[in-house]
Parts: C-alpha cells; sequence; structure tokens
C-alpha cells in the first residue's frame, strides 16, 4: 500500500509549512518584508510569477498522483479507500489553508502571491512622480549628519499614512474599493487639518504673542535713513511723537468721540473686537493679489500702532490675535482711549490733542462737533483729505461723518442742518528730527522721491521706514569737505551746490544743496545752464546725417561789432570743434546749432538726460540760455560717460517697512541706451583737454572730461551763475556757484566769479579726495565718427592766420541780424569777458564769422527776438 504523506491539521496560527527548496526564494522574499513594516510598492511582479507558476505545477502533479494512487487502492479494497480517501481531502484542505495563512501573515498587504493582481491598485503619475522626488531627496539626505535617522522616521510616518488610507487588510477589497476608502480618507484628514490648524494658530497665538505697550510701539516707528554702506544718515521721529500729550476719554468732548466712530466704527461698543467678514475679505484678496480689508478701531489700533500696516495674511493673523487678547484685557473705553491718543491725524500729529492744535490751534476739550467730525474724516487718509490739500474731498468725507452721527442718533438733525465746514489754520513744516544742515536736503530729497516711487507721507509717519540711499559716507564728506575749503573767506551772499553721479548705476554719490538743511535746495534749483550746454550741441552734430565729426573746422573768429563774440585767446580761424569745445568759443557753437537747429539741441539735451521741457527752443540754447539743475546736469554727463547708456538719478536704493517687507529695491532696475556708444565717445573726446586747459587736471593723470559755464549778468561785466561739470569713468560731479536773487557773483577781492574759477576749484578738489583710493579708470577707445582725430587741443597753437582746410564749415552768404539783450534780462555769458555790452550790428552782412551755408545766422534767428536770442559773450 502506498505511504500518503498527511500532515497534522494546522490553524491560521500554526505557522508555514516546511518548504522544498525551490521555496527558498520565497524564504528570502518573506524575511525581507518581514523587516518593514509598512507595504512597499515595487516592481516585483515579474519576479513573483515564477514562484506562483512553479507551485501552480507542483500542486497539480502532486493531486494527479494522489488521485491515481487513490483509484488503484479502490480496486484492492473498498473500505481502505474510503478511509484514506477522506484523509488525503482533509490533507490537501490542509495544505490549502496553511499556504493561505503563510501568504497572509507574512506578506505586507498587496504583496500575496495569489491576490497580487487583483488587490493592489497601482501608482498614478502623481503618486509616481512624487515617490522619485522623495527618493532622490532621500538620498541626499542620508548623507547628511543625522540623515539615516531623519529618512527612517520619513518612512515610518509614510508607512503610517499608508496604514491609515488602506487600512490593515487592503487586499481583501476590490480596487475600486480600495481606491475609494483613500480618497476618502484623505477628504477626512483635509477636513481634520482645515479645523485643527486655525484653532493651533489661535492657541500658538495666544501663547507667544505678547501685547505691547502702545506708547512704545508707536514711538518705535522711526525713520532711518542711511548711507549707502548702511551706517545711519538721518533717524527721523514722523510728526510730533515726543511732544504727543496724552489726554483722558473724559477730556474728550463726546460728540469729538462719535465723529470718529461715524467715520471709524459704528458699531463699536457692540462688535467682539474683530471683523470675521472683513478678516475674510482680506485674505482674499491677499491670495488673490489685492490687499486691505475691512477693519474695527481695535484692529486699526493694533494695525497702526503694534503690528505695522504692511499687507500680509501674516499682519492680519498677528493683528487677529492681538485685537482678540486686548478686547479680553480692556474695556472699551480703554481701548477708544487708547487709539484716540496713538492714532495719526496727519500734519505731523499723533493723537486727538496733537490733532487739535495742528488744525485748529486749540486744545481738543475746545472743539466742536463739526471740528471733531473734520478731524475724524482725515484718518483714513491725511494726506489725501487734509482741507489744506485737498479741500473739496475734505468737505466729502466731513458730510459723511456728520450725516452718519445723524444716523445713529450721536448728532440732532437741526445742529446738523446748521452746521458748517470749520476753518483750520495754515499747516506748518514739522521737523520731527530732520537735520538741520546739508544731510536735511538729502532727506528732503529723499522724501519728494519715495512720493514719485508710490510711498507717501502716511508711509513715513506709520511703518518705521528703513530708507537706503546711494550716498556714499567718505563721499560726501569730501563734497562738504571741498566746498568748505574753496568757499572760505568768500562773500557770505555766495551760494552752492554740488552733485555726483555714479555713471554705471545713476546712484547720486555725494548731494549738497546748501549747508542749510531747513532753506532752500540749490541742487534743485533751475538755473540758466551757459556753455556746458555746448556737449549738447555737438551730440546733435554728430548724429546728423551725415554726421559733422569733432574734427570739422570752422572760422571761430569774432567779427566786430556782432553781439556772439568770444573771451579773450579763444578766436580760431581754422578751430576743430574739439578745440572750440576746449577754447569755450561761443562763434563757432552759435553756428553749429543753428546748422543743427534748435530742436534738435533741445532734442539731444534731453535724450542724455535733461529733464526740464525747453519748449520753443531758439538758436541762443547754443549757449545754455535753457534752465536746468546740477542734478540732471550730472545725470547727463554721466549718460557720456557711462557711452551713452542712461540711468535714472536716484538717491533711493531700498526701501523697507519696520517689519521686513520689501517695499522698493532700486536693484531690479535696468539703464536705457539712448546714445550710440561710439556717438557718446566722441563727445567725451571732444571734452577731454578741457581740465587740462583750464588748469584742474585730476591728479595721478586720472583721465576726465568736463566742461565750464558762465552766465552774464545784467549788471555790465559780471555774471549770475558759473558752473563746472566733468566726469571720470567713475564719478560725474556738476558744481554750481550763484546766489539767491540773481545779484552779480564776486570773490572776496571782488573779481567777477567763472565757471574755470570756484567751481572748477570746488570740482577738483572733490574728484581727486573722492577718487583717490579708487582703481583709475580710462573711457573706451576713440573712433571718429566722421573726420579724423583731432589730436591735443589743449596746448594747440591758435592758426587764425592760415587758410580752411577741406573739412571746414564754408562761411555763410548772410550774416543774422541779432539784437543785444535789455538791461535787465540776464544772458548766457563768457569767461572773461571783454568789458563793453552788445556791439552794434554790422553794416556788412558777409562779415558774420563761422555761419555756415543755409545756416539762419550767429546768435539769433532773422529778425531777432531780444534778449532771448542775442547771446552775449560765454565760455
Amino acid at each position: 500500500m502506498p505511504v500518503i504523506d498527511a500532515p497534522s491539521p494546522r490553524g491560521h496560527t500554526s505557522g508555514p509549512l516546511p518548504k522544498r527548496r525551490d521555496d527558498a526564494g520565497d524564504d528570502a522574499d518573506d524575511l525581507d518584508d518581514l523587516d518593514d513594516d509598512r507595504p512597499r510598492e515595487t516592481d516585483e511582479d515579474a519576479d513573483d510569477d515564477a514562484p506562483v507558476a512553479t507551485r501552480a505545477t507542483r500542486t497539480g502533479a502532486a493531486h494527479t498522483t494522489r488521485r491515481g494512487t487513490a483509484r488503484s487502492t479502490a480496486r484492492s479494497t473498498a473500505t481502505s479507500t474510503a478511509g484514506r480517501t477522506t484523509t488525503r481531502s482533509r490533507s490537501a484542505d490542509a495544505r490549502r489553508r496553511t499556504t493561505s495563512t503563510r501568504t497572509t501573515a507574512h506578506r505586507s498587504p498587496g504583496r500575496t502571491r495569489e491576490t497580487a493582481d487583483t488587490s493592489r491598485v497601482s501608482r498614478g503619475r502623481i503618486a509616481t512622480a512624487i515617490a522619485a522626488v522623495l527618493s532622490v531627496v532621500a538620498a541626499k539626505i542620508v548623507g547628511l549628519p543625522y540623515g539615516e535617522q531623519v529618512v527612517a522616521f520619513g518612512r515610518r510616518v509614510r508607512s503610517r499614512v499608508v496604514l491609515y488610507l488602506d487600512g490593515p487588510h487592503p487586499e481583501e477589497l476590490a480596487p475600486a474599493t480600495l481606491r475609494w476608502r483613500r480618497l476618502r480618507r484623505t477628504a477626512y484628514a483635509g477636513v481634520a487639518a482645515m479645523v485643527a490648524a486655525p484653532v493651533l494658530a489661535m492657541v500658538v497665538g495666544f501663547l507667544f504673542i505678547p501685547v505691547p505697550n502702545a506708547d512704545d510701539a508707536v514711538e518705535s516707528q522711526l525713520n532711518t535713513v542711511s548711507f549707502s554702506d548702511g551706517t545711519v544718515l538721518a533717524r527721523i521721529a514722523p510728526g510730533e511723537q515726543g511732544n504727543r500729550q496724552k489726554v483722558g476719554l473724559e477730556q474728550v468732548p463726546p460728540p469729538v468721540r462719535f465723529a470718529v466712530l461715524s467715520a471709524e466704527d459704528r458699531s463699536f461698543y457692540s462688535n467682539s473686537g474683530f471683523d470675521v467678514v472683513g478678516f475674510g475679505r482680506a485674505v482674499w484678496k491677499n491670495l488673490t493679489g489685492g490687499s486691505g480689508g475691512g477693519s474695527t478701531i481695535t484692529q486699526q489700533y493694533v494695525k497702526n500702532a503694534m503690528v505695522g500696516d504692511e499687507y500680509s495674511l501674516m499682519r492680519k493673523y498677528k493683528e487677529l490675535i492681538i485685537s482678540l487678547k486686548i478686547s479680553q484685557e480692556r474695556s472699551k473705553d480703554e481701548i477708544l482711549a487708547d487709539y484716540l491718543n496713538s492714532i495719526y491725524f496727519g500734519r505731523g500729529a499723533y493723537g486727538i490733542q496733537a490733532a487739535s492744535q495742528a488744525y485748529f490751534n486749540r486744545p481738543v476739550e475746545t472743539l466742536t462737533p463739526a471740528e471733531g467730525a473734520l478731524l475724524a474724516g482725515v484718518i483714513q487718509a491725511p494726506s489725501k483729505w487734509d482741507p489744506a490739500q485737498n479741500p473739496d474731498d475734505a468737505a466729502r468725507r466731513w458730510n459723511y461723518v456728520m450725516d452718519g452721527m445723524v444716523a445713529q442718533g450721536w448728532l440732532p438733525a437741526p445742529e446738523r442742518a446748521s452746521a458748517q465746514f470749520p476753518a483750520t489754520v495754515p499747516p506748518r513744516r514739522v521737523t520731527g528730527g530732520v537735520p538741520d544742515d546739508d544731510r536735511g536736503h538729502i532727506y528732503s530729497a529723499v522724501r519728494d522721491e519715495l512720493r514719485t516711487l508710490g510711498i507717501d507721507q502716511d508711509a513715513l509717519v506709520t511703518q518705521g521706514l528703513q530708507i537706503q540711499t546711494t550716498i556714499q559716507p567718505q563721499a560726501q564728506r569730501e563734497a562738504v569737505d571741498a566746498i568748505n575749503r574753496q568757499m572760505r573767506g568768500q562773500p557770505e551772499n555766495l551760494r552752492t551746490s554740488a552733485v555726483s553721479v555714479d555713471p554705471r548705476t545713476g546712484g547720486i554719490l555725494a548731494y549738497y544743496g546748501g549747508a542749510n538743511g531747513s532753506g532752500l535746495d540749490y541742487a534743485r534749483v533751475e538755473k540758466q545752464a551757459g556753455s556746458t550746454f555746448k556737449p549738447f550741441v555737438l551730440l546733435a552734430a554728430l548724429q546728423q546725417d551725415p554726421p559733422i565729426g569733432i574734427s570739422t573746422e570752422f572760422d571761430g573768429r569774432a567779427v566786430p561789432g556782432q553781439t556772439v563774440r568770444n573771451v579773450d585767446g579763444a578766436d580760431c580761424s581754422n578751430c576743430s570743434l574739439k578745440r572750440a569745445m576746449t577754447l569755450s568759443n561761443n562763434v563757432v557753437f552759435t553756428a553749429l546749432g543753428n546748422r543743427v537747429g534748435p530742436q534738435a539741441v533741445a532734442a539731444a539735451a534731453r535724450q542724455a538726460g535733461i529733464s526740464q521741457p525747453m519748449n520753443d527752443p531758439n538758436s541762443g540754447i547754443a549757449l545754455g540760455n535753457q534752465e536746468t539743475t546740477a542734478v540732471d546736469l550730472a545725470s547727463a554727463y554721466a549718460t557720456f560717460s557711462n557711452e551713452g547708456m542712461y540711468h535714472r538719478p536716484h538717491l533711493v536704493q531700498r526701501v523697507t517697512t519696520a517689519s521686513g517687507e520689501v517695499l522698493f529695491d532700486e536693484a531690479t532696475a535696468q539703464g536705457e541706451q539712448r546714445i550710440d556708444p561710439r556717438v557718446a565717445r566722441n563727445v567725451t573726446e571732444a571734452m577731454r583737454d578741457v581740465p587740462e586747459y583750464d588748469g584742474v587736471s585730476l591728479q595721478g593723470g586720472r583721465q576726465s572730461a568736463a566742461k565750464t559755464g558762465t552766465v552774464q549778468s545784467h549788471v555790465e561785466s559780471q555774471n549770475n551763475d558759473a558752473w563746472f561739470a566733468g566726469y571720470t569713468p567713475g564719478a560725474s560731479t556738476v558744481v554750481w556757484v550763484g546766489t539767491d536773487d540773481n545779484s552779480p557773483i564776486r570773490t572776496a577781492d571782488g573779481r567777477p566769479v567763472y565757471g574755470h574759477g570756484l567751481p572748477s576749484q570746488i570740482w577738483k578738489s572733490f574728484m581727486d579726495d573722492a577718487l583717490e583710493d579708487t582703481p583709475k579708470q580710462t573711457f573706451g577707445a576713440f573712433t571718429p565718427v566722421a573726420g579724423t582725430d583731432p589730436g591735443d587741443t589743449a596746448n594747440q597753437a591758435d592758426s587764425s592766420s592760415s587758410a580752411p582746410s577741406s573739412t571746414s564749415a564754408p562761411r555763410s552768404s548772410a550774416a543774422p541780424t541779432t539784437t543785444a539783450p535789455p538791461a535787465d534780462a540776464p544772458a548766457p555769458e563768457g569767461e572773461e569777458a571783454p568789458p563793453g555790452g552788445a556791439a552794434e550790428q554790422p553794416a556788412d552782412p558777409g562779415a558774420a564769422a563761422g555761419a555756415p551755408d543755409g545756416a539762419e545766422g550767429g546768435a539769433a534767428g532773422a529778425g531777432g527776438d531780444g534778449a532771448a536770442e542775442g547771446e552775449p559773450p560765454e565760455n
């Protein structure tokens, strides 16, 4: 009788059956799975199929053998057959149950041999991508200190998440059911997180966000203006914070309190201190790119006095926490009193008492309901709704507040009907710590520039701005020292300004508008430019078609009797444009300006960086009868230095709030290529010899280019304004000397001041000191736009007797008619101009010098327009 291997019956906890040799691979897999406490999703399906097939084949063979044996035994003895058949049946069932139990007990969910193809839900593309990214990250982290622990922790977290999403026996579920379970449980987790996160945020906020003292919070909102290196230039306490007088709520008349509630929060005494709808609206606006949101008085108090005014979810979060804590810790009357004592009302006034003084020059106790309504109306936008700035909007806002008081029952209707819009006192100047020396002009210029950037006065007084300027502290000291040295002992009526610009960025390196920081800023005062406009005439000529090169020669001799004449020694018969620039020859540049046209000269000046409109220019523009400022002139010359690349002149480099929000960053600004580099380099070449000719070459042979300018006074042989403008590759600097009242400018010994006097000396002193420790830079290679290189013209001998060359401009066949300026009208003047007024016109029109064919003439067009066009000697 054949022997049947009938194992003992095994339960689900009896463990696996002993394995054959061909099941060794399965043992290894099972051991691997025991080490992993989470389901793994790998590409092992192909490997798993082979053992499954083997087991299926082996099991089939075993059943076939057993069935054959049973039939043979049945023929021998029927009784034994029945018993043994029952035993075999039970043995087979036990084996199948054991196999199933072993698989379920020792394989991770989703890894069973028999059910892998039916219960497993394959990964989606997103999950696969996430897994790949996490694998890469894990590979990077594992090499770091404690990296293995971090990765192990991540794996445990992942296994717990998978266990939550899939359940303990996901293999028992159909794929669609498993997928739905995952989606459902993910939604549960999301809802739980949405509920738990705000609760947790509230708990953390209440534990860690303190309620600051209102006095400390408001008084700490200082505006810090710093130099380019971060050192403090000035610390400004906006408004009258230092003199702010706190008053008790009982000192504020009830109608004034009600006016504030009517304007800002009509449900103040009934609300919880926080507007949930407004908070939601603010969150939505922040998420969608907007800003702002409704606020109660409690929120406004917190926002303006404690957490700042930037638009962000973090600010709203802090505002919510502090508002709720304040509402619990203080009464409504205490909150209203703190609000009235800390809110900004404009005109530099913090608090209701300071506002009452600023607008009505009376204490708050004496205010009427109408006056209280005016103050309440300006709270939201003090600069915009100040009646001194915008009376119409102020009146509209006042009516809104007054009508609200009637609607709330706080003001009788008859009293409202008889109320009149109250008159206010004129605004007064508030220093608030602004320096009273030259730095005061820097702060004023910074404040005005901030306004052009959209950062208004309200931001200055509520956000504690940190303003980094482009001013270099060393350069600023050198500018002040140079001016003080050269102007020491000079007449007290002389005024000076100096501006230095970085050509590569447009940043202002030094800014001097005068010694009195609260007085007139002469760096921004518009004055006639004199001969500093001659480079713009040359720029226009170089851009003509065909271009007029700097080697082109003109007859630069003055004609007796003509209004346009040269200073002594500036005449030259065959005068190249570079030589004429060096000598500041008025005759040549008047002729050149007429040849290209006044409009072309004005366009060239604007192209370089002059921002003044220069409407309806005439031929006098060639000698600078247009007004400009030191800032604009330094910027325009910086464009020449930077090979035609223009950068907006600016003082503000970066602005951040007290909370760190960046409001502006100039680092992102780009330059504009306004002039062809080759053309700009030709203009620079024409100006290269001026510093040497005027005796102000920079020390060490440092390359520079410059131009003088002097404006004649209505007083004979005197001047009103003197300029010196020059640049290196690293700095463009302009110096101006003049007076407040356009009176003649004279030195201590009574001689007239010219561009190559005090201004050029200040320029050289500053440039030598400011550039002393910087590398020497050179201008780019010079290639003539037209003609040839005229060479060195500073030491060139005059060739007035020689014949014109082939590049000389022909003389005009008709002379211009000019008229002398009247005695009371200043006009551009020249260096070392000979005494005497304008001469009479010559009888022979052909005597005009230097005017090319087709030109309208010297300094004036045909017919003449008086002083506006006839220009005296200039240099």
